[in-house]
């Protein structure tokens, strides 16, 4: 969809307001869960995860919503889901079962979708209009 330019990014504002526009890593945001009537807080994956989990969409011969649980598990960061004494707590026999046993199967592609998000994976980004030469 071609649209006209409202703000065009300039080397000057990229100068000027670098701490604004840098990708910063380490971020951490928080989700509200309404079952749990509770928030969780997960860090901003890095490309690496990211695109790990995402092409473990892509190989048949992971089960599907696996790339979401291995995404989840290692992007929350508060509670704590490595946490042994949680794993035992709920007989999780390998770690990343903890996931399944917190959260609803509907609620898992959720919380993946925005923790990738916040990473830039499916951001509103779209053509404005053919640039003259």
């Amino acid at each position: 969809m071609d649209k006209q330019v409202k703000n065009k990014l300039t080397l000057l504002q990229l100068i000027k307001e670098k701490d604004k526009y840098e990708v910063k890593k380490g971020v951490k945001e928080e989700l509200y869960i309404e079952r749990l009537d509770a928030t969780i807080v997960f860090e901003k994956p890095d490309r690496t995860l990211a695109l790990e989990s995402i092409e473990m969409t892509r190989d048949k011969d992971i089960e599907a919503g696996e790339a979401d649980v291995h995404l989840i598990y290692n992007s929350i960061v508060e509670p704590n889901l490595k946490d042994p004494e949680l794993q035992q707590a709920f007989n999780c026999a390998e770690p990343t079962d903890i996931i399944s046993k917190i959260f609803e199967a509907g609620e898992i592609p959720k919380i993946a979708e925005e923790i990738l998000k916040s990473a830039g994976y499916g951001a509103h980004i779209e053509k404005v209009k053919q640039v003259k030469n």
